[in-house]
C-alpha cells in the first residue's frame, strides 16, 4: 500500500509519512491532510524503511495502530525526524523518545492536527543546519549569551542570512548592531566578498554622496582623480550603513533610487552603474517618530525595514554579563597577555547596574580594570562607585597592640577625609562632642584618651548606622569615611544589626 497526495510533488516539499495497516484509519488520515493542504505519502508499517534513505525530505512520520518491532527500530534510528502517534495501542515503548512531537486524537481534530503540525515545522527550524555550522563559533562568540533576547537575535540571523532581503537592525548604543550585520554577511551566500560599513552620521552631509557612490575627476574642488564609493566597494557583498537615521533627507532620496533601480551614478559623471550589493542598516533611533516629524522619509523606512532584528539592552539580560566578562577577558587576554579575575560579589555588583552604554560600556570597564588591576582579583571595592551596587568586605590587615596604641588617634580618623566639603561633619562631630558631659571639662582623675575616643567614635557610628537603618554605604557617607573603612570598625567593636 503506497499512496501519494501528489504524483509530482516537489522535493524541496517536506512530506508527512503516514504509517498505517489500516486502509479505513489510513483514508481518514488522507482526507484531514489533503485539507489541510500537506504534502503526504502513505505506507504499511512493513514498508517504513526505505523511505529514511532521505528522511531530511520528511516534515513528520504518524504512526498508528500496534507498532512492530521494525517500526521501534526506525523511530531509534532516526533521532532527528519528529513523529506523532494516532490510536496507537501501546505508546510506552516510545516514551524514552524526545522527538515524539505529541499526540493526534482518536476522533480527527483539524484544530488539534494543524496545531500539531506547526509544532513539527518548529522543530526542524531549529535543528543545526549544513552551512551554518561551519560559522557556528564565529556566531556564537561574538553574540554571547544563552538569555532568550539573545537565542531570539540568534535565530533570526540564521534565518535571513541566506536570503537577499535588506535588513534593518535596531538597537541601543552599544548593543553590538555591527555585529549583528557582520554576521549576516557571514553566514551568507556573500561571505567570500567584502564587507563595507559606514557610519551614516560621522561623515559631513557635504561629502556623504561622495563616500556612497564616488566621485569622477573634477566633480569639485580637490577631486585630483576618480575615486570609487562604498557601493562599488561593496560589489557582490554587503554594504553597512550604520545609524541610517542621522542621514540627512537629500542623501535618504538618493538612497531610495539606488534600493529601487539598483544603478547609481558617481558624482559628476553620467553613466549608470549597477549596484549588485545586499543592504543592511542600523540605528538606535526611532525611525517611526522620525517620520512623524518629518526627518525620515516614510518609503525609504518600508525599504530598509523588510527584515527588522532588535538587539536586546544589557539590562535587558542581565543573565549573560557572566558569559560577556568571561568572552571579554579571554579576548584582552589573547590581546594583551594579561586577565583579571572577578569575585563572586564584583559579578553580582555588575550584574545590578543598569549599562545605559550596554556591552560596550562592560568592555570599557574590563579595559580599565585590567590596566589598574593586570593579573589580580577585582572584588566589589576595586570597581568603579558607580558599579558597586552592593556591600563587600575588604581586606585589611593586622596591626600590632602597641603599633595601635601609639597611633589611637590616628586610628580613630583614618576614615576621614577631610576637605572643604566635609565642614558639616566636622562640625556635626563637634556638636557631639560638646554635648557630652565628660568632654566639657577634663577631670581632675584624668582620662584614658584612647578608651574615650574609642567611645566617642562606637557612639558616632551606631547613630550613624541607625539613622540609615544599617545600610553601611549611606553610614559611611554621613561620617565622611570609606565603606570598607567602616566595615572594618564595625567588625572591631562587634556592632550589628539588632535583631
Amino acid at each position: 500500500m503506497l499512496q501519494s497526495s501528489n504524483d509530482s510533488i516537489e522535493h524541496n516539499h517536506k512530506q508527512i509519512l503516514v504509517v498505517d495497516n489500516d486502509a479505513a484509519r489510513a483514508h481518514q488520515l488522507a482526507t484531514v491532510l489533503s485539507f489541510v493542504g500537506e504534502h503526504f505519502l502513505q505506507c504499511s508499517q512493513e514498508q517504513i524503511a526505505p523511505f529514511f534513505d532521505k528522511s531530511e525530505n520528511l516534515l513528520t512520520v504518524i504512526l498508528t495502530g500496534e507498532l512492530s518491532p521494525s517500526v521501534v527500530k526506525v523511530v531509534k534510528d532516526n533521532p532527528k525526524v519528529p513523529f506523532l502517534l494516532h490510536d496507537v495501542v501501546d505508546a510506552s515503548v516510545l516514551n524514552s523518545y524526545v522527538n515524539a512531537i505529541g499526540d493526534i486524537a482518536t476522533v480527527l481534530n483539524y484544530a488539534q492536527l494543524t496545531e500539531l503540525i506547526h509544532h513539527c515545522h518548529q522543530y526542524h527550524n531549529k535543528l543545526p543546519r549544513s552551512g551554518v555550522h561551519r560559522s557556528s563559533s564565529i556566531l556564537f562568540r561574538s553574540l554571547v549569551g544563552s538569555s532568550k533576547p539573545m537565542n531570539e537575535v540568534r535565530f533570526l540571523i540564521e534565518q535571513v542570512a541566506k536570503t537577499p532581503a535588506t535588513v534593518l537592525v535596531l538597537g541601543e548604543s552599544g548593543t553590538g548592531k555591527e555585529v549583528v550585520a557582520r554576521n549576516i554577511h557571514n553566514l551568507s551566500s556573500r561571505a567570500n566578498e567584502t564587507f563595507v560599513p559606514i557610519n551614516c552620521g560621522a561623515i559631513p552631509a557635504e561629502l556623504l554622496e561622495s563616500e556612497l557612490f564616488g566621485h569622477e575627476k573634477g566633480a569639485f574642488t580637490g577631486a585630483i582623480s576618480t575615486r570609487k564609493g562604498r557601493f562599488e566597494l561593496a560589489e557582490g557583498g554587503t554594504l553597512f550603513l550604520d545609524e541610517i537615521g542621522d542621514m540627512p533627507q537629500p542623501m535618504q532620496v538618493k538612497l531610495l533610487r539606488v534600493l529601487q533601480e539598483r544603478t547609481f551614478e558617481r558624482v559628476g559623471g553620467s553613466k549608470s552603474i549597477k549596484a549588485d550589493v545586499r543592504i543592511i542598516a542600523a540605528t538606535h533611533q526611532n525611525l517611526e517618530e522620525m517620520i512623524k516629524e518629518g526627518s525620515f522619509r516614510e518609503d525609504l523606512y518600508y525599504r530598509l525595514n523588510v527584515f527588522p532584528i532588535e538587539t536586546p539592552a544589557l539590562r535587558e539580560r542581565k543573565e549573560d554579563i557572566p558569559l560577556l566578562l568571561k568572552e571579554l577577558l579571554t579576548r584582552f587576554e589573547h590581546e594583551q597577555e594579561k586577565t583579571v579575575r572577578f569575585t563572586k560579589k564584583a559579578i553580582e555588583s555588575l550584574m545590578e547596574h543598569l549599562w545605559p552604554g550596554n556591552v560596550r560600556e562592560l568592555s570599557n570597564l574590563i579595559e580599565r580594570m585590567l590596566i589598574m588591576y593586570g593579573d589580580q582579583i577585582v572584588d566589589v571595592a576595586e570597581l568603579p562607585p558607580k558599579y558597586q551596587h552592593i556591600d563587600a568586605d575588604e581586606y585589611t590587615p593586622e596591626y600590632p597592640e602597641e603599633l595601635q596604641e601609639q597611633d589611637a588617634i590616628n586610628e580613630l580618623f583614618s576614615g576621614f577625609d577631610y576637605d572643604e566639603e566635609d565642614d558639616a561633619i566636622e562640625d556635626e562631630t563637634s556638636a557631639v562632642v560638646q554635648n557630652n558631659s565628660t568632654s566639657d571639662v577634663l577631670p581632675d582623675e584624668g582620662l584614658n584618651l584612647k578608651e574615650h575616643l574609642a567611645e566617642l567614635e562606637v557612639s558616632l557610628i551606631s547613630q550613624s548606622l541607625a539613622k540609615h537603618d544599617y545600610v553601611v554605604a549611606r553610614a559611611a557617607e554621613t561620617l565622611g569615611m570609606r565603606r570598607t573603612t567602616l566595615v572594618e570598625k564595625m567588625r572591631k567593636y562587634n556592632l550589628q544589626k539588632p535583631v
